[in-house]
């Protein structure tokens, strides 16, 4: 039996130190043009839907407006077309002319004499003052809105749901509050609409806070989690050390020109 060694002609893919990269499976035209129409969809979507609520309000509040500005103030007077937004601008002024004259002593006491007037009036009171307590938490800049947000288990044990933490119970509500523990009001929305969910008072030991922004709370709500606040964050960092890196050549070109 011979014993020689058998030499093969062709090259051994264990001894070759470099092996060439397979070729991603080129995608056909279908497939690249589902793709364009994807991104399409991304792109146009959220500035469609932007465009058409804004488009919506403008022409809300015109249509609240301008019935009350005579004509002789209204563009479309002297001109053949009608100006869209001239309403919300009036508005606007109009907001900003009322709060600048109850700050002041007489508009004060204006509107002193319209809420006792609107006091004695048995079924208006109620509905004032809880609208007017409502406006000033939520648009008051020393209000009490959520700025806090948590997880509680819901609905079962070991289910996690995201709320937004709110004024603790005060006064009788509080004294009436059993154990011990220290309790505060939760709101938990529901998905996609935040406007609906459940209000409960839970002692705060059953409340993981979470160092996230009520802004982020909101878009994970809404998103069913498909925005994550880290992906945010990391987006964030990434657009700050693009920026960086973009100033850096500009603050070494004087020292290259000087060598």
């Amino acid at each position: 039996m011979s014993t020689e060694p058998v030499f093969s002609s062709e090259p051994s893919l264990a001894a070759s130190p470099f092996i060439a990269p397979v070729p991603p499976p080129k995608r056909s035209a279908r497939h690249r043009l589902r793709a364009y129409f994807l991104t399409g969809i991304v792109v146009a979507g959220p500035l469609a839907i932007t465009a058409y609520i804004t488009w919506w309000f403008i022409n809300l509040v015109d249509g609240w407006v301008k019935p009350f500005i005579p004509a002789a103030y209204l563009p479309e007077t002297y001109l053949k077309y009608p100006i869209p937004g001239f309403g919300l601008i009036v508005a606007l002024f109009g907001l900003t002319l009322l709060g600048f004259l109850t700050a002041n002593l007489v508009g004060r006491s204006l509107l002193d004499f319209g809420e006792t007037l609107l006091g004695r009036m048995p079924v208006v009171r109620g509905l004032y003052k809880s609208v007017k307590q409502i406006f000033e938490t939520v648009f008051s800049q020393s209000g009490t809105s959520f700025r806090t947000v948590g997880l509680v288990q819901f609905p079962a044990k070991g289910m996690w749901s995201i709320v937004f933490l709110s004024t603790p119970p005060q006064g009788e509500l509080a004294e009436s509050m059993p154990g011990r523990d220290e309790h505060v009001a939760v709101f938990m929305p529901c998905t996609p609409n935040p406007t609906t969910g459940f209000f409960f008072y839970l002692p705060r030991s059953e409340v993981i806070e979470l160092s996230i922004s009520v802004d982020e709370g909101a878009k994970l709500i809404m998103s069913a989690g498909l925005i994550q606040p880290d992906g945010q964050r990391r987006l964030a960092k990434l657009a700050e050390a693009a920026k960086t890196r973009r100033h850096v050549p500009e603050a070494d070109a004087p020292l290259e020109a000087a060598q």
